[in-house]
């Protein structure tokens, strides 16, 4: 390297002409000159490494994690890692918190941690790099503090906070025990699915059965609208929500808890009802979705509700498919009776041929209500098909 006719600003020496260089003045140390001001010149080797910090790291960091869920705190949120310690925390808080000098090229690093006690890990970092062709190497210790805190979620839920309640009704029945628990499937399915976007604002708060049904508290009015119009997709029925002020926000905001009512059908795939001015025999329920839908166990022939009465036709209850007894098919009159035992005088009756009647069968499932007795398709037909449905003789659906 050829000497320049420049000379160090600080210490009168000269300076090696580094035009050959990469060109960039910035990466060689330079000075102001102060007798030509905007101009710079350029350091020696022995002042520029004087002043060089290879490393730019802090004096500690302080990392504050929630000690319920081991969420970490960052900038102004709380954010979850899934760490199972946290080691691999501190090493990437150290990673953002450390810089190294703009003039060091190939530049390398390692660090190795040490568990000092519970809340502290000291960081043992060790740089190598080169600069001005002279190669560089630096170690520093940074000392990492756990803050355990409790972070803003599980304050929450510790608080019993709650913005939306779900109320899981039916329409002159209580819900059943399939209904409540598919509600609290849908609950924490909706929940998993939020936080999986990384909505850490969504939980459920309580889970509680009432003399009438259920109700859920959830974190979020979104959430609490999503479980209702679910159980809605699934079971039919209706929603209805109705806000109520609770409070206001910081910023003088008001602050609405919204509750979802809702209200399933009156019947369930599977109950047989008789419909009142209807003389077309009993119906078995297949579907409460929109108008209610169903097979005449009279006949077999299938029924479906007026729009006007939707899901919920005037009609009696008299059992359900699971309340069939098996009885002795005695004989087939003709194409529609057939003479079966009755289940409880043992005396043969001849009652309606629905056409879902297997005329090879020896024995059928049978319901005597105060309608009379009436022959009901096999609860559990053995048919090899995964979509079979027990409330549909002819399964199409």
């Amino acid at each position: 390297m050829s000497e320049s006719r420049a000379f160090c600003p600080r210490c009168g020496d000269p300076v090696p002409d580094r035009s050959a260089g990469d060109g960039d003045p910035a990466a060689s140390g330079h000075a102001a000159d102060p007798l030509r001001p905007g101009a710079e010149v350029e350091l020696c080797d022995a002042c520029y490494f004087e002043d060089f910090d290879f490393v730019d790291a802090p004096d500690r960091i302080q990392v504050r994690v929630c000690a319920q869920c081991g969420a970490v705190h960052r900038g102004n949120r709380w954010v979850d890692v899934g760490a199972q310690d946290y080691t691999d925390v501190a090493i990437e808080e150290v990673s953002e918190a450390l810089g190294v000098h703009v003039d060091v090229a190939d530049v390398a690093w390692q660090v190795e941690p040490e568990q000092v006690d519970e809340n502290t890990i000291r960081m043992h970092c060790y740089f190598t790099g080169v600069v001005r062709g002279t190669p560089v190497e630096e170690q520093v210790t940074v000392p990492v503090k756990i803050a355990r805190q409790t972070c803003t979620r599980c304050g929450r839920i510790a608080g019993d906070y709650y913005a939306s309640i779900v109320q899981i009704r039916a329409d002159g029945r209580t819900p059943t025990t399939e209904e409540m628990d598919r509600a609290k499937e849908i609950a924490n399915q909706v929940v998993a699915d939020m936080e999986a976007t990384g909505d850490r604002n969504a939980f459920v708060t309580e889970m509680g059965e009432v003399d009438d049904g259920l109700n859920i508290k959830v974190s979020t009015n979104k959430i609490g609208k999503k479980i209702a119009n679910k159980m809605i997709q699934e079971f039919g029925g209706t929603v209805n929500d109705a806000e109520t002020l609770v409070t206001e926000d910081e910023d003088g905001n008001e602050v609405y808890r919204v509750t979802f009512a809702v209200r399933l059908p009156p019947y369930t795939p599977g109950d047989v009802i008789d419909l009142r001015n209807d003389d077309g025999g009993p119906v078995l329920v297949r579907s409460a979705h929109g108008n209610l839908k169903g097979t005449r166990v009279t006949t077999g022939e299938r029924y479906e509700a007026s729009h006007e009465e939707g899901n919920s036709p005037d009609a009696r209850k008299l059992g359900e498919l699971e309340d069939g007894v098996e009885t002795t098919v005695v004989a087939v009159e003709d194409e529609n009776a057939v003479q079966v035992l009755d289940p409880e005088t043992y005396q043969a009756k001849t009652v309606a041929r629905p056409d879902y009647f297997d005329p090879e069968a020896e024995t059928v499932p049978v319901l005597k209500s105060r309608a009379g007795l009436h022959v009901l398709p096999d609860p559990d037909p053995d048919t090899g098909d995964e979509d079979d449905d027990p409330y549909d003789p002819y399964d199409d659906d």
